[in-house]
This record gives structure tokens, C-alpha cells and sequence, in this order.
């Protein structure tokens, strides 16, 4: 049987990691204590987090990604033809460069069935006990399609690419089932991009559209024969690193194509400022289709918002999407890299405790 996720009140899946994981963290790089001995403190603050957000109120709870330095590097590094590396720059932000990290291809690509995913899920579901619903989140895989990442001598056609890329996707799909994951988060900051002004370093030679319809042919190869009772759903990010921000522009040019046709159960959508446009694009969701969690909380900074004016923003948003299609999240994690957003872990839970309260007065 379904789960009803997306949840009327849900959240993206990062959280603030606590002093004592940071410490612990730098410890065991400097060689002074174990991996055993680190995975201990991420477990202990696992289930400190767990009985939280079980506290304020959510139906579905995650790890907080306490096991990961980024929201998506850790996953993609542990699939086949794939290795991490230290490149001579970081990610370009607003105002800011991030942390030197990256993917690239080296082979053939395959999912690993040693991933280390599959064991963090068991041991966290087993801690959050059925108590809620454990929610497992992975980048998407257009990720992969990000500049620089492809080995074009190992895979000179893109198609080639994609459609290994789609297979170790749908294997680790099935992988995550099998493993007790029933309602799972593609993370794509890529396809985001896809709609921003001018597609963030595009060296690919393809125009927005063709790029627009791979990303949508990719997404919708990997759902292909999916369990009926696993819930996916796509989080789209325009970049989320110590409250900055990639890029901007409203998802107006991946509305037609993928918010209408990516055959996900919900999207989590970015509306928490200026930069995400208006609510338009909606317009393009199928009546009775994907449900759609608007983000018009934010998780950049501790400040509540107005609880009259998040109301306000959800009731307009449904001039053009019926209510009881939409749901309320924060716009993204509040940390996606282990960095953390420039808000306290109080105010977080407060963001948190503030969309569970907005939901029961909407959808109540």
C-alpha cells in the first residue's frame, strides 16, 4: 500500500550538523579516532534528530545526511565509474566559492550493490522503529550530466551515457526497496538550472530544449518499472551552500516539458524569494498529478516568516493548482554540505515546528 507523501507538512532532508559530529568529523580526517568510532557520534545524533522532527510534528523524518559531507558527491563517488577528486576550484556561488569537490566519470557506469547508502537506510530505518516515515534522499541522476564529469573517451556518445546512467539509477531504486525505502527524493539542481537565464556552464553543444528533453528522458527511464508503493519525488534547487545561492529565474522553461511530464509523485519547489519568479509555471501541472510542496519558508536564514503571509502565498499558488494538491516545505535543506546554513539549530526547528502548524490550519 502507498504512502501519502508528499506530506502536508514535509521538509526537504538536510539539517544542521551539531558541534560534537563537526568535532568528530575533523577528528577522524586527522587520524586521532576511528571510523567506528565517528559513526558512533553520527548515529547517537541520528536518533537525537529522529525523535525531533517525530517532536514538531512530521510524518516523514531523514538523517539529516549526519553521514555525508555533501548532499550529493557522497552518493555519486560510491557508484561504479565514478571517483571523487579534489579539482583546482569549487562550485561558483553568489559572492562566495565553495569547498573544492567534485565527481568524475572514470568507466563503465553501474550501481554498486556494496553502496554504503543501502546500509545507512537499514540502520536508520530501524532507528526511526515505524515511528514515522524514513525518507532516503540521493542527487538526481541528471547530476551526472553537470560539466565536466563525462569521460567523452569512455562514453563519446551521450546517449551511451545516459543510458547507463538510467540503469544503475533503476538498480538503485530497486536496491533502496528492497531495503525498506517506500518513499524516496530525487535532489536536481541541474534541471533547475536548466531554467535559469543562461544554463549555468553549458559545454555540452546542446540547446536548453535538447538538454531540457535528455534531463526528462533520463528521470522518467530511471522511474520505468518502479514498485507501485514506492513515493518519488524531485527536489528542485538552485543551489543551497552556507545560505547562498547558485542562480536564479522561475522554473518557466522546464514547465512545459518536465514539471508536466516527469513522472514523479510530488515536486519541491523553491519559492522562497524573488529569484524563484512567480507562481505561473504551475499551470503546467497536471490536475490530480504530481503534487507539488511549495517552499516559501526558507532554511537561508533563522527569520520566522509572517504565518498570514505564508498562507497567502500557499491560497495563490491554488488559483493554479487545487489545494489539496499542494502541501508546505522549507525551499531546501538546511544543509546541504556539512558547512550548514547561517541559522541556529533552535531557529531550524522552529522553521520546522511553523510549517507543521500553517499546514494543520490549512489542510486541517
Amino acid at each position: 500500500m502507498s504512502i501519502n507523501a508528499p506530506f502536508k507538512a514535509d521538509h526537504v532532508g538536510s539539517l544542521l550538523r551539531p558541534a560534537n559530529l563537526h568535532e568528530a568529523r575533523k577528528t577522524f580526517k586527522e587520524g586521532t579516532i576511528t571510523a567506528e568510532a565517528l559513526r558512533e557520534v553520527e548515529t547517537s545524533e541520528i536518533k537525537r534528530i529522529v525523535d525531533k522532527q517525530i517532536e514538531v510534528g512530521l510524518q516523514a523524518v531523514t538523517d539529516g545526511e549526519f553521514r555525508r559531507t555533501w548532499w550529493h558527491l557522497d552518493f555519486l563517488e560510491h557508484l561504479n565509474g565514478f571517483e571523487g577528486y579534489v579539482p583546482e576550484h569549487g562550485y561558483t556561488f553568489k559572492g562566495t566559492e565553495t569547498e573544492k569537490y567534485e565527481v568524475r566519470n572514470t568507466g563503465k557506469i553501474s550501481f554498486n550493490t556494496e553502496h554504503p547508502f543501502v546500509k545507512d537506510f537499514i540502520e536508520f530505518n530501524e532507528i526511526v522503529g515505524g515511528r514515522a516515515v524514513a525518507k532516503q534522499t540521493i542527487p538526481s541522476p541528471n547530476q551526472l550530466f553537470n560539466a565536466g564529469i563525462r569521460d567523452t573517451s569512455i562514453y563519446p556518445d551521450v546517449e551511451d551515457y545516459a543510458k547507463d546512467i538510467i540503469k544503475a539509477y533503476q538498480d538503485a531504486l530497486q536496491a533502496f526497496y528492497e531495503a525498506g525505502v517506500r518513499y524516496l527524493q530525487l535532489d536536481d539542481v541541474y534541471i533547475a538550472g536548466l531554467s535559469a537565464p543562461k544554463i549555468p556552464h553549458n559545454d555540452s553543444g546542446y540547446s536548453r530544449e535538447e538538454l531540457i528533453d535528455l534531463a526528462l528522458r533520463v528521470v522518467n527511464g530511471v522511474l520505468e518499472g518502479k514498485p507501485d508503493d514506492l513515493t518519488v519525488t524531485t527536489h528542485l534547487c538552485r543551489g543551497n551552500y552556507q545560505s547562498t545561492w547558485a542562480f536564479e529565474g522561475s522554473y518557466a522553461h522546464i514547465a512545459p516539458t518536465l514539471l508536466a511530464k516527469e513522472k514523479v509523485d510530488g515536486f519541491f519547489l523553491e519559492y522562497d524569494d524573488n529569484r524563484s519568479g512567480d507562481f505561473k509555471p504551475l499551470n503546467h501541472i497536471p490536475n490530480g498529478g504530481a503534487r507539488v510542496v511549495l517552499g516559501v519558508v526558507t532554511s537561508k536564514d533563522g527569520e520566522l516568516e509572517d504565518k498570514e503571509a505564508s498562507k497567502a502565498r500557499i491560497r495563490e499558488a491554488s488559483t493554479y493548482v487545487p489545494l489539496e494538491q499542494l502541501a508546505l516545505s522549507p525551499q531546501c535543506g538546511f544543509a546541504s554540505t556539512h558547512h550548514g546554513n547561517k541559522l541556529t539549530e533552535e531557529q531550524q526547528w522552529d522553521k520546522l515546528k511553523f510549517i507543521v502548524d500553517i499546514a494543520k490550519e490549512i489542510w486541517a
